[in-house]
């Protein structure tokens, strides 16, 4: 009888269990579809803002421009962006994987600095040697502006003075609600074809000098570029969360209808045996 009471305990547990992940599955779904709206929203600036601004570069022929400087790359940024909070599946797992292997190969031959965005991230890093030069955690959500424009004029500022040869993002990029891509990118230097001025377009005819415009908007083609790789990655999170929500409620349905089963084949067999003492009474008094 014992089993059978422990038994129930256990069904009534993992019932609760499933209420908790269909409740957090409600609340990723929700963020998921604001989020999605702002990327889906936003995509088609972050995608041609870049051809844009490369495309005036290549007009002026401002090869000599800071943001366009390949060097060695002798000293390195490597961002790394993950979650704040777990339970979404291998997104931070797969992530962290891949900017192991990228640290490692980098560091063979580079000095590089880390910065993590992310309470995963941020906890991953402890286990390099490598300095951090900064960490955000802590509800990047709702921050997302706030590190982007910190983050762009601190990249400015190193890179114009050499002090960092290159700056690259690891981050998971939204593709599907199945899975996202890994992604390991170059912010800087900018790459750019710069073989000559296009002759299908007349010269632009700039209100102030081209020089001066052309600075603002690769200044702010950086700092759009770091809110699209931050937002992107939470509308991933967000997606990745809620899949990994859904697998755990249904898993709890399947393990829910298993334990019934037990439980019933249990009492039908608890009921037999006292059926069958009762029988044998009869029998002995007769």
């Amino acid at each position: 009888m014992s089993t059978i009471i422990d038994l129930r305990r256990r069904i009534q547990s993992v019932r609760n269990s499933q209420q908790i992940t269909q409740a957090m599955k409600t609340v990723a779904t929700s963020r998921y579809r604001r989020v999605q709206k702002q990327v889906v929203a936003r995509r088609p600036f972050w995608h041609t803002f870049p051809e844009l601004a490369i495309s005036l570069t290549r007009e002026l022929n401002l090869a000599d421009h800071p943001y366009l400087q390949v060097r060695p790359e002798k000293k390195l940024l490597v961002v790394v962006i993950t979650s704040d909070k777990g339970l979404c599946g291998a997104f931070n797992s797969n992530l962290l994987n891949l900017a192991a292997s990228f640290i490692n190969e980098k560091g063979q031959n580079s000095q590089l600095a880390l910065i993590p965005i992310g309470k995963k991230a941020v906890n991953f890093c402890r286990n390099f040697p490598w300095p951090v030069a900064a960490s955000y955690s802590d509800g990047v959500e709702k921050k997302i502006a706030a590190i982007s424009q910190s983050l762009s004029q601190y990249f400015d500022y190193e890179f114009i003075r050499q002090n960092v040869d290159a700056v690259y993002l690891i981050y998971n990029e939204f593709r599907s609600v199945l899975a996202p891509r890994l992604t390991a990118t170059r912010l800087l230097p900018l790459a750019a074809d710069l073989s000559g001025r296009s002759s299908e377009h007349p010269e632009p005819i700039w209100e102030q000098e081209a020089s001066t415009i052309i600075n603002y908007l690769l200044k702010f083609y950086l700092k759009a570029q770091l809110e699209h790789v931050l937002f992107e990655s939470q509308v991933a999170e967000q997606a990745a969360r809620m899949m990994a929500m859904e697998n755990a409620s249904r898993n709890a349905e399947d393990l829910i209808s298993s334990l019934v089963l037990l439980l019933n084949k249990m009492r039908q067999a608890a009921i037999t045996k006292e059926l069958l003492e009762i029988q044998t009474t009869v029998e002995a008094l007769q």
